[in-house]
């Protein structure tokens, strides 16, 4: 069981690694096959962009019950 603040609306890709147990290889891939999360881009001042993952508490309740812990 997760437990997280009620007024919390978004979790980082750090705080959803840590709360499932989903190492970070594993979660991108799980987000990005299942359409979790969003990527939020900002352009950096060298004209390269940069994604931070973002995840909603729906997101996150998916993540929990649907998929197991990493065991590696």
């Amino acid at each position: 069981m997760i437990t997280v603040k009620a007024s919390q609306k978004i979790f980082t890709y750090v705080e959803v690694t840590n709360l499932t147990g989903i190492c970070a290889e594993h979660l991108e891939d799980l987000a990005k096959r299942h359409g979790l999360g969003f990527i939020a881009r900002a352009t950096k001042t060298q004209g390269k962009q940069t994604g931070q993952w973002f995840f909603r508490p729906w997101d996150l309740m998916v993540l929990a019950t649907l998929f197991p812990r990493c065991a590696h």
